[in-house]
């Protein structure tokens, strides 16, 4: 069966998420792009689950401050997304919770700070762990309720990485990782094609703090390859997720979304 086209024809009631819940993985940061996705989806209405793994202090408080700013229901959970048993429980658990899942955001992730030459095997699978297999785990585990409801969306933050090889920095096990993100999301939207839509977003170089240890002759070298001139910042990232997730973007399907200041234009 298809995927049918939504009954409301105003955009704000097709970008409206009142009465949806929305995990977000990867959100315990202050100004991060997971909670910045969170942020965007509770102003539109969703309830919010979202996830930390070594922050426990603030997924808690970003729990909160959800519920406190956008009066939607909100709560953090311990998930290592690189774990598959810790994401079952996690769906588990928000099911019980919240009682149905209508979007997932796999935006959960870590960084490189080396090419292969230089970083250990383990440092490699570390990252392919986390940003490539923490994301087919969030897959796995949330496909089957999509089907059964017959209505999802998945969304996956990928990178700008994984169209193009970063310069000066190395970061080859990053660029596979969300290359293979990207590719993920468009073989999911084939084979969820029934049930639920699945897309990713592609950031450019985004100021969360991530990147605060490359050196910053670096940075000012990547900065200059920007057209805009400047970083992104992460607030400028969440009218995409809620797109994704609405019924705005009812028709699209397996369609990657660059958001990089025309970096990869260059």
């Amino acid at each position: 069966m298809p995927i049918p086209v939504p009954k409301a024809e105003k955009l704000m009631d097709l970008l409206s998420l009142k009465g949806k819940v929305v995990i977000v993985t990867g959100a315990s940061g202050p100004r991060g792009m997971g909670i910045e996705a969170a942020r965007g989806v509770a102003e539109m209405g969703a309830d919010v689950a979202i996830t930390y793994s070594s922050r426990k202090a603030g997924g808690e408080k970003n729990a909160a401050d959800l519920h406190d700013t956008y009066g939607v229901k909100s709560k953090a959970y311990h998930c290592d997304i690189g774990k598959i048993e810790q994401v079952e429980q996690l769906v588990k658990d928000v099911i019980a919770d919240f009682g149905k899942v209508d979007a997932f955001i796999a935006n959960a992730g870590r960084t490189s700070a080396n090419g292969v030459l230089e970083e250990s095997v383990s440092d490699w699978h570390e990252v392919i762990n986390t940003d490539l297999n923490g994301v087919y785990h969030c897959a796995k585990v949330i496909g089957p309720h999509f089907k059964e409801r017959g209505a999802g969306s998945f969304v996956i933050t990928a990178s700008m990485s994984g169209h193009i090889a970063n310069y000066p920095q190395e970061q080859t096990s990053y660029n596979t990782a969300k290359a293979g993100c990207i590719h993920m999301a468009r073989s999911l939207a084939n084979e969820w094609r029934g049930f639920a839509r699945v897309n990713s977003i592609s950031p450019g170089y985004i100021d969360t703090g991530l990147s605060d240890f490359v050196d910053q002759k670096v940075q000012d070298l990547w900065m200059s390859m920007i057209p805009m001139g400047r970083n992104g910042e992460a607030k400028e990232l969440k009218g995409a997720y809620v797109y994704l997730c609405s019924d705005a973007s009812s028709y699209m399907t397996g369609t990657d979304l660059l958001i990089d200041g025309g970096y990869c234009a260059r």
